[in-house]
């Protein structure tokens, strides 16, 4: 089964920063939107962004606007998210994701997934 590889969790406390990333096999088509989620322990998966191919087509979820950026290396098919300004709450598992059927903001409608990478914030 083809699988996205996230990388970059860790420990950092609030107010810091970190960056992730997320490689996707040559299997996946460059084209295809990839998104990112997460999931705190007793929560529901929940959209955190979405990239689309062409540079300007990112779309943040509300908890996270402001503070996080998406980007796509498309020749080397790795988007990244960078986290600023890092707040408790922003602690869970994070996923990324690939080639959405349907809205970009449901995690139903991916095909593709990683097996996530943890982030913790300290308060």
């Amino acid at each position: 089964q083809v699988q996205l590889v996230e990388s970059g969790g860790g420990l950092v406390q609030a107010g810091g920063s970190l960056r992730l990333s997320c490689a996707a096999p040559g299997r996946i088509d460059s084209t295809y939107p990839m998104g990112w989620f997460r999931q705190a322990p007793g929560k529901e998966r929940e959209f955190v962004g979405v990239a689309g191919m062409k540079r300007g087509t990112e779309y943040y979820g509300d908890s996270v606007k402001g503070r996080f950026t998406i980007s796509r290396d498309n020749a080397k098919n790795t988007m990244f998210l960078q986290m600023n300004s890092l707040k408790p709450e922003d602690t869970a598992v994070y996923y990324c994701a690939a080639d959405p059927d349907g809205s970009w903001r449901d995690p139903e409608a991916y095909e593709y997934w990683g097996r996530g990478t943890q982030v913790t914030v300290s308060s």
